[in-house]
């Protein structure tokens, strides 16, 4: 019986990670140089290693993780409901004329005021709980994704919808099986740039008002706590989560869309 070969990373992946350890290594090389040259203590820049034990404490000391927590339950649903919604709007946008007409001024406007400036408000009419941070989550989300899915819509072949209804493929056929699949690739940018985001506005939500979250304990680090190096150790961990959700999101895009 023959062995199953076990896949082996390519020279260019191969590239790819080294070229970015390389990159994190000179970052923190020159993070501690100018800790070094400057001589900050730890209260205004603790150097890498202070970051990185107090990261360790903070989590194995049940600091971090809770709030951590709050913080990814505000995210995914935020992500969710504004993913759906967006791509909904997006299919309509590109292919409803008078949508995109009477809709498209008002999408543009809304994105133009930064989600900060609506933070405080939405905190006042939900209240401090989750429902505020998944719904500015999803607000934040909304706008990349609508765009990228209209963009990947519109980019369809009109060869192949022509073909697709001399076969006589009904509207449901041609959306399913050849407009999202050929518009995926573009979907997908949109869905990139909406998971960074989706963090972006959990953090800000809990800055206008939390009891719990990521985003509250940058602020009671830098508070009342005055804890400089808790305060790296957060902002890492949200880092961390991005990179975590946005690394989710290409993985799905690889196992969906073929590589062209």
């Amino acid at each position: 019986m023959s062995a199953i070969a076990s896949p082996r990373p390519t020279g260019r992946q191969l590239s790819r990670g080294v070229a970015a350890a390389g990159a994190l290594a000179g970052f923190l090389l020159a993070w501690k140089l100018v800790v070094v040259v400057t001589g900050y203590p730890a209260f205004i820049l603790p150097a890498p290693e202070t970051v990185a034990a107090r990261f360790v404490q903070a989590w194995l000391d049940g600091t971090i993780a809770p709030h951590a927590l709050r913080t990814l339950t505000e995210i995914l649903p935020g992500f969710g409901i504004g993913a759906v919604a967006a791509l909904i709007v997006g299919y309509l946008l590109a292919r409803l004329p008078l949508v995109d007409r009477v809709l498209s001024p008002y999408l543009v406007a809304a994105q133009a005021v930064p989600i900060l400036v609506f933070a405080p408000l939405l905190a006042l009419w939900f209240g401090p709980g989750i429902t505020a941070k998944i719904v500015i989550c999803a607000l934040i989300v909304f706008f990349p994704i609508a765009i990228a899915t209209m963009v990947g819509i519109r980019a369809v072949d009109d060869r192949l919808l022509e073909l697709a209804r001399s076969l006589r493929a009904t509207r449901r056929q041609i959306v399913t099986t050849l407009e999202i699949p050929a518009a995926l690739p573009s979907i997908f940018g949109g869905l990139r740039v909406g998971v960074t985001l989706a963090v972006v506005g959990a953090i800000v939500g809990e800055w206008a008002g939390a009891d719990r979250g990521l985003g509250l304990l940058v602020n009671i680090a830098r508070g009342s706590l005055f804890d400089i190096p808790l305060l790296f150790a957060t902002i890492v961990t949200i880092a961390l989560l991005g990179i975590a959700l946005y690394g989710l999101v290409v993985l799905v895009e690889r196992r969906l869309v073929r590589p062209r």
